[in-house]
């Protein structure tokens, strides 16, 4: 694939793996992006996850001909992205690796080289000329692991913006970017909205017209709109009004109650109402959904004093990627004891800019005349 006149892509889709980083579900693959920079003297940008080594040698070699590269810029050692740097050299052992002082620890941590391995070690804002190209190292921290960096040329006006802007999905699958970017956002690179907020201070000084992820599409269109994606999530300010109802039931009476707020939450004209059984559905979309709507209304049954597993995971997951800025609400279900709301609402208690609604739906063992009218008060409450 042509990128531009010079840029080529060499990357591979994986339609073998099911779980990305062992716990996300990737119905349509991945991709491993790796470019190739073809000018006087060529750079290669990252290597591909392992179980790919002899395609994507033999995409490089495709592109190469008969000349041999002078760099690997090594953009972040996760191994999806590292994993070939030895097999690389192997072929290639006159090329010179490029990374920060951060990248050279991990390589030596992941892999023996031999001690004549030529290193480059670069810093912020230092560049890399090429002849006709130039790339200008943004170190980039914590977006998401700390030796993390992405390049600028400034003369195709391209970024290499490693996991940023990526996206689960293979690139030979057609699918709706915002969806998988989102969840592959909140699920990899979530916690981490202080540092991604950093990169694009940088990013906005940049005449940037491509970029080029680690994973997904190249993005060379509305990039106004992917940008404009990143800012909203990296600020974890909502992308939608509208109300997440995440319910955790056992025999089937949280769930009715559950369904009956999102039904009165409609009849009010709430503009969007998401409603999400944790037990059943992929956790990392009910992420996604949290993290998307304004309002987020947990449902849980009373279980060994506690709350149900699942919604307690559900908790943490919001808790360990910086949940905030939100409107949440509570409803419980116990037969002898309800004590689930106390426990939600203590899991909550270190969370920044989180308003609790006033409204709390408490109802024992099966919804009756008194819990319906809470669930009135609290779609009234949602609804304003």
């Amino acid at each position: 694939m042509k990128i531009t006149e010079d840029i080529k892509y060499v990357g591979v889709n994986d339609h073998q793996i099911d779980l990305f980083e062992g716990q996300y579900i990737v119905p349509n693959g991945m991709a491993y992006n790796s470019y190739v920079i073809m000018d006087d003297q060529i750079a290669v940008m990252d290597t591909v996850d392992i179980h790919f080594k002899e395609e994507w040698l033999g995409n490089i070699a495709q592109v190469l001909g008969d000349r041999k590269p002078e760099y690997l810029v090594i953009s972040h050692m996760e191994p999806d992205h590292s994993a070939n740097i030895a097999n690389f050299l192997e072929v290639y052992p006159d090329t010179t690796l490029v990374g920060n002082a951060k990248t050279f620890t991990m390589l030596d941590q992941f892999f023996t080289l031999k001690p004549d391995v030529k290193r480059m070690t670069v810093a912020d804002k230092e560049v890399l000329n090429l002849g006709h190209h130039e790339l200008t190292f943004v170190m980039a921290p914590m977006v998401h692991w700390p030796e993390v960096m992405v390049s600028y040329d400034s003369t195709d006006k391209v970024l290499f913006s490693a996991d940023a802007f990526g996206k689960f999905g293979a690139l030979d699958v057609e699918e709706d970017w915002d969806c998988e970017a989102r969840r592959y956002y909140f699920g990899i690179v979530g916690k981490y909205g202080m540092q991604v907020q950093k990169l694009l201070q940088v990013a906005a000084t940049l005449d940037i017209q491509t970029i080029c992820p680690l994973h997904g599409p190249i993005l060379t269109e509305n990039l106004e709109h992917y940008i404009g994606q990143y800012q909203t999530w990296s600020s974890y300010q909502p992308e939608n009004e509208g109300v997440m109802i995440a319910y955790a039931s056992v025999y089937g009476n949280t769930k009715a109650a559950a369904e009956l707020l999102a039904e009165k939450l409609r009849e009010k004209g709430c503009p969007r109402v998401v409603v999400a059984d944790l037990a059943r559905e992929d956790m990392a979309e009910c992420v996604e959904d949290a993290f998307r709507h304004s309002k987020l209304v947990l449902a849980s049954v009373t279980y060994n004093g506690d709350v149900f597993p699942f919604m307690k995971t559900f908790i943490q997951d919001l808790l360990e990627r910086n949940y905030q800025n939100r409107t949440v609400a509570f409803m419980e279900n116990g037969s002898w004891a309800p004590t689930a709301k106390r426990v939600m609402e203590g899991m909550f208690e270190k969370s920044k800019n989180i308003t609790f609604a006033e409204h709390t739906v408490s109802i024992k063992s099966a919804l009756n005349e008194t819990s319906k009218e809470a669930i009135e008060q609290l779609a009234e409450e949602l609804c304003i």
